[in-house]
């Protein structure tokens, strides 16, 4: 059996013996029933994985003893940030997911004018924390050593006026502009709309921003497909999946 890696939002040292938390307790003890001495490997977003040993278990709680933290070399040299037009329930957890996957390091969820999800203060809030959950998730298949952010939900305009990223791209299928006549960067923004695509005055609105119109093949994507199948091209071109 594959060794489970174990996420914890703490710091990790070499020889620290920590307590886990409630999820990693249920995920390692109650699901995958490990025994006393059973190997971990634990991240925290830091970059680094670090082997462990699970100890000290019991009815309700466990801990694991820390070794010497390794670099996995698992992180792109690209730096992708996506904004991503809100969609419902498991669309938007598919592209956060899959996202994850392809080593994307920010997602910032966007109410666009199209966009059909109405979030209140405390359901955006909920929201929010199941998608980071998603993200952790992912980056436990992955063996990622990065988690990315997921941003509270904002509002499109907010968010093109304050991204940073050598190249930002908006997606935008009535475009002919080729990403292979594009010099080769360090980092991408990358905007996504919703169902039913963002308006022309969004898309304008973004290039006068500083983003530039490209597409992605001649086929329209759904709104969850599309931050994968740039992400994918994206790396390859520029990334690690080359």
């Amino acid at each position: 059996m594959r060794v489970p890696r174990v996420y914890l939002d703490l710091p990790l040292s070499e020889g620290a013996r920590i307590e886990l938390d409630e999820n990693a307790f249920n995920h390692c003890v109650k699901v995958l029933r490990l025994a006393e001495g059973a190997p971990l490997v634990l991240f925290n977003g830091d970059g680094l994985e670090y082997p462990a040993e699970l100890c000290d278990v019991a009815k309700k709680r466990a801990s694991a003893q820390i070794g010497a933290p390794l670099d996995p070399g698992r992180e792109s040299p690209l730096t992708i940030q996506v904004g991503q037009a809100i969609s419902r329930g498991e669309r938007m957890d598919y592209a956060i997911q899959k996202s994850s996957e392809l080593g994307i390091s920010r997602i910032q969820p966007l109410f666009t004018e199209r966009c059909e999800v109405r979030l209140n203060n405390q359901r955006q809030e909920k929201r929010q924390r199941h998608w980071q959950q998603v993200a952790i998730s992912a980056c436990e298949q992955s063996q990622r050593g990065r988690v990315p952010v997921i941003e509270e939900p904002c509002a499109l305009g907010e968010w093109i006026g304050q991204v940073d990223a050598e190249l930002k791209l908006v997606m935008h299928h009535h475009t002919a502009q080729p990403l292979a006549s594009i010099e080769p960067p360090k980092s991408v923004a990358l905007l996504i709309g919703p169902e039913g695509g963002l308006t022309e005055e969004e898309v304008e609105q973004a290039i006068a921003a500083g983003f530039q119109p490209v597409a992605f093949g001649p086929r329209v994507m759904r709104t969850e497909t599309a931050p994968v199948a740039a992400a994918a091209i994206l790396q390859y071109l520029w990334g690690d999946l080359g």
